[in-house]
This record gives structure tokens, C-alpha cells and sequence, in this order.
């Protein structure tokens, strides 16, 4: 008689997913801001004056996509801890980290870069030159503290499920 062998997962499917979100979240956020903007500031883009209108494309993909990332993130989160035996105190930090990757998200897809496109519009077609209202550099600043602290948040998260695994796979 043959028995079929069985292989029994330890790793909830949600965590595998949460984990690779998360690298793929962070590698992105990371090429987005420390090669392409580089890149194009540069290359002179940011001065045109359609650089708003592109600008806003790239960046509104981006952030649906974040958007995407943060919700498979904290669903992971949840689904993670739902299945988890015992409570830890860790799980809190990585609860209010989620929740702020969410938020951040949140905001810079509905906030943050509608008014940045809006204040970078060239409206006056007669004078292609203007300079950047003193604002749009504050909003970059905003811009540079939220990225930190999405990756900061991201790369606790992403700690707290790495252990996780591990903890699982040790049992």
C-alpha cells in the first residue's frame, strides 16, 4: 500500500504575501526616490513646464499602487495575528506601523500630490518661466519626511514579519 506523503506549511499564505509586498513596496519606494527623481532633477525635467502634468501620472500610479501595497500589508498583519497564539507586544508597534503606512499612503495619494501638481501647473502660457512657489519646497520637505517615514515603518513591519517566520519555522 502507498501512502501519498503530506506537507504540511507552518507559514500562513497571508504573510508570504505581506513579506513580498513589502519588498517589492520598498525596492520601488527606494528606485523611485533615490534613482529616478535623482535622474530627471538632473537632467533638467523638473524645470519644463509639462513636468507637473508628468509629474502627477507618475506619481498617481505610483501612490494607487502604494495604496494597493499598504491594504495587502495590513490585511497580512491582521490575518497574521488572528491565526497567532499568544500576544506579544511587538504586535503593536507592527499594528501602528501598518496603520501609518496606510495613512501615509492615504495622504499622499489624496493630498499631498494633487496640491504639488496643482501649485507646479504652468497656467499662464505667455510666461513659461516661472519659478516654483516657495510652498512647493516646504511640500517637497513634507514629501522627503513621509517617505522616511514609510520606509522606517515599511522596514519595521517587514522586520516584525521576517521574526515572525522564523518563529514559526522553529516550532
Amino acid at each position: 500500500m502507498s501512502t501519498i506523503p503530506t506537507f504540511e506549511n507552518k507559514q500562513p499564505l497571508w504573510q508570504t504575501v505581506a513579506i513580498l509586498t513589502l519588498g517589492f513596496w520598498l525596492s520601488a519606494l527606494l528606485l523611485l526616490d533615490a534613482v529616478i527623481m535623482p535622474s530627471m532633477y538632473a537632467s533638467g525635467m523638473m524645470t519644463q513646464s509639462d513636468f507637473a502634468s508628468a509629474g502627477y501620472t507618475m506619481f498617481s500610479v505610483f501612490n494607487r499602487i502604494e495604496l494597493v501595497c499598504a491594504a495587502l500589508v495590513l490585511t497580512g498583519l491582521f490575518t497574521t495575528l488572528a491565526l497567532q497564539k499568544e500576544g506579544e507586544n511587538k504586535n503593536l508597534i507592527a499594528i501602528i506601523c501598518s496603520l501609518m503606512l496606510m495613512a501615509v499612503a492615504l495622504f499622499d495619494t489624496y493630498g499631498l500630490t494633487p496640491q504639488m501638481s496643482a501649485l507646479g501647473m504652468q497656467l499662464n502660457l505667455f510666461d513659461p518661466a516661472a519659478p516654483a512657489p516657495v510652498v512647493m519646497n516646504q511640500m517637497h520637505a513634507g514629501y522627503w519626511v513621509l517617505e522616511m517615514l514609510k520606509l522606517g515603518a515599511g522596514t519595521i513591519v517587514l522586520g516584525w514579519f521576517i521574526h515572525h517566520h522564523e518563529h514559526l519555522i522553529s516550532e
